[in-house]
């Protein structure tokens, strides 16, 4: 089985740390908005607008993603060439679109309480971590199962807000489409076999009461070590073998990079990776995953960041991540810039 799951993602050019300010307004009538949510995707970085719809952020170098502007009754914003900017005004139009009334009476032979455990597995994983999260608004939460293409969808009109107690997060997801598609489906014996599951999205990552405990900081690095994101840091970095990964392929052990072809790309701290056969990633000498490219190339930066994101696939240790595993796209990284210094 291969699966990945992946969220949608997009790379610009690094530069020097700074500040965006903005105002948000309605697109009718102009007037300001104030609590529109602004939040660097995938990260701890948000903020909210004033009465007056304005707002101030800061970001820097290791902060990758694109910037959200989201307010429930109009349509999300994703804004990916803040960094030319130092002054943004965004006009947010409102939306009256609902979700189909077929597809939420759709009768698919699943009760809501059965769809929801299938969601719950496949969007928040199946770990010890995952296994201490909760949805908090699980009733926003729309459910389709397709027994044709044996296919669970699921849609949100408004952000998924998750609680993750082992992590000390509160994740805020606000989700674009999620499919789980499975081989082999009874639905009598509830018994069910994935084949691939993919959802996309933006996030923004909240840090709990408890964050700052040593318990916590050794969880969230226990969570780290061996996932995708320190995964394609050490790649980009070429630090493999340090960090604790081997690679083989067709069963034999091979050099590190023999099958990972990396280029610098030029006028970026992009790099540009094609992997030119299915290769399987050996780490801490136990948690083993496939790793396959159905596209030709791919781009990661330093801080683990990647595209094409649907052109990845894993299955194994790092397929098997989901939500509930999941750190901010900007955990660690002040420290690491510090060490660097």
């Amino acid at each position: 089985m291969m699966s990945k799951v992946f969220f949608f993602l997009l790379l610009p050019t690094i530069c020097f740390s700074q500040t965006l300010k903005g105002k948000v307004l309605d697109a009718t009538n102009n007037k300001p908005l104030e609590t529109v949510a602004i939040y660097f995707d995938n990260t701890t970085i948000g903020t909210t607008t004033d009465i007056d719809g304005n707002f101030s952020i800061d970001y820097s170098d290791a902060i990758q993603s694109p910037l959200v502007i989201s307010y429930l009754g109009y349509e999300k914003v994703i804004i990916e060439d803040y960094r030319t900017k130092s002054d943004i005004t965004i006009k947010l139009k409102s939306t009256d679109v609902s979700l189909d009334e077929v597809f939420i009476d759709f009768d698919d032979g699943l009760t809501r309480e059965q769809k929801l455990k299938l969601f719950r597995k496949e969007f928040l994983g199946t770990s010890t971590y995952a296994k201490s999260c909760k949805i908090l608004n699980e009733s926003d939460i729309v459910l389709r199962y397709d027994k044709k293409s044996k296919t669970l969808y699921a849609n949100a009109e408004v952000p998924i807000i998750i609680k993750n107690n082992a992590l000390q997060y509160q994740i805020s997801f606000d989700m674009i489409d999620f499919e789980a598609k499975y081989s082999y489906a009874n639905l009598e014996e509830q018994d069910f076999t994935l084949e691939r599951v993919a959802y996309a999205g933006t996030s923004y990552f909240k840090n709990l009461e408890k964050a700052e405990k040593k318990r916590v900081k050794r969880i969230r690095e226990k969570v780290y070590k061996g996932s995708v994101q320190h995964f394609m840091r050490a790649l980009y970095n070429k630090e493999l073998k340090k960090e604790g990964y081997e690679i083989f392929h067709k069963g034999f052990k091979v050099y590190e990079y023999k099958y990972f072809k990396i280029e610098a790309k030029e006028n970026t701290d992009l790099k540009k990776v094609t992997l030119k056969q299915k290769v399987t990633i050996l780490y801490n000498r136990k948690e083993q995953s496939d790793m396959v490219a159905y596209v030709d190339s791919f781009l990661v930066d330093e801080y683990g960041n990647h595209s094409a994101i649907k052109g990845l696939y894993f299955n194994g240790a790092l397929g098997s991540q989901r939500t509930g595993d999941t750190l901010p796209l900007d955990y660690d990284l002040n420290t690491k810039k510090e060490t660097q210094k």
